[in-house]
């Protein structure tokens, strides 16, 4: 049976402040720049879920769609969606909301529940996050 890989794509807007507690005012200022502004900034996320299974002969589809949807809503979109990530993510009270940790976040969220939702047959392969045009983080479990 021959495996494909499905890519579903989510947007979300959120807002955040990087600043790394362990590291002086100047130093936040010198590695984040304009991101460590204290009142912090928003941005326009793009998210894409990769995964991947065999395709099912009688419907000829891998995953069903509207049920990564429902997950990734469950899951990702319904907490994060118009928040602020320094206070709603429990993470982030230890780790700045970089990009990077906040696909690692996704990617784990999402790892968590996925025994629940689809078959041992069916993997996620990769998160993808585009904060800017600019600046793409991608994850692979």
């Amino acid at each position: 049976m021959s495996t494909i890989e499905l890519t579903r794509r989510y947007q979300f807007s959120a807002s955040h402040r990087l600043h790394a507690q362990q590291l002086s005012a100047e130093e936040n200022r010198r590695i984040y720049g304009k991101c460590n502004n204290p009142m912090g900034h928003g941005h326009n996320y793009w998210l894409e879920v990769t995964v991947s299974g065999p395709v099912d002969p009688q419907t000829g589809r891998a995953i069903s769609p509207s049920m990564l949807d429902r997950l990734v809503e469950a899951t990702i979109l319904r907490e994060l969606a118009y928040s602020n990530l320094n206070e709603v993510v429990e993470h982030f009270a230890f780790q700045p909301p970089t990009t990077e940790n906040l696909a690692l976040v996704i990617q784990q969220r999402l790892l968590e529940r996925w025994p629940q939702w689809f078959s041992g047959e069916i993997r996620l392969v990769r998160i993808r996050l585009e904060e800017t045009r600019r600046n793409i983080i991608e994850s692979e479990p």
